[in-house]
């Protein structure tokens, strides 16, 4: 298994993490689903060169070149709501990725607002065997819900490789991926790895909640 923290080197994802974080920047909605949706972008730019290419003639008007294009059969996989806007910005550069989404929500214990459990209610997925499986969602915080998500994408078939992709992970998330998923062919992207979560499994410093943020308080 491999982690990859893209904030280890200042570029634009530096930038867009710190617009993103910035509890006055984040009131205009509309910036903080665009800073997210290019989040996904670069991710995944970076994540395609781990792919494999083929390489074909192109015919253009002068004469024929010879060109590289993905080989591998991408599928991209959204844990609903938070993931829409991170999920968009991969389909912009894997626009012919097949897609896959998936409804988890925390259900808190009635006796102690700290404790819960994730739920999965509704999986759409196509057949995962043997392609490339993105999976991406804004928070990984406790790492439950991924790895739930997973488990349930596991029921089309065998990916031949998984890229895990956040905009902000913890640590413990990550031990907790490591532990759960098959790891030999795993990949843990972020944007930005943060080292706490509070009695809420919030992250600290975190963002706040990614879902109110991009779409409004729910109930």
């Amino acid at each position: 298994m491999e982690i990859i923290n893209l904030c280890e080197n200042s570029s634009l994802v530096s930038q867009f993490m710190s617009e993103i974080r910035d509890k006055n920047i984040q009131q205009d909605r509309l910036r903080f689903r665009a800073n997210v949706h290019r989040l996904g972008q670069i991710m995944a730019y970076e994540i395609s060169k781990r792919m494999e290419y083929k390489t074909i003639d192109t015919e253009t008007p002068l004469a024929v070149a010879k060109t590289n294009v993905i080989a591998d059969q991408v599928v991209l996989a959204t844990i609903l709501r938070a993931g829409l806007p991170l999920h968009e910005g991969f389909l912009n550069y894997f626009d012919k990725a097949e897609n896959a989404f998936v409804s988890a929500y925390r259900k808190y214990d009635a006796h102690d607002p700290n404790k819960f459990d994730v739920k999965i209610e509704y999986l759409a997925s196509p057949v995962i065997n043997d392609k490339v499986l993105c999976l991406v969602d804004p928070m990984l915080a406790t790492g439950l819900s991924m790895a739930l998500a997973h488990k349930a994408l596991l029921s089309r078939g065998t990916p031949k490789h998984v890229h895990v992709a956040s905009v902000i992970a913890t640590n413990q998330a990550i031990e907790f991926v490591k532990n759960t998923l098959p790891n030999e062919n795993l990949t843990i992207w972020a944007c930005d790895i943060d080292h706490e979560l509070n009695e809420h499994s919030y992250i600290v410093p975190g963002l706040g909640d990614a879902g109110d943020l991009l779409y409004g308080e729910k109930l």
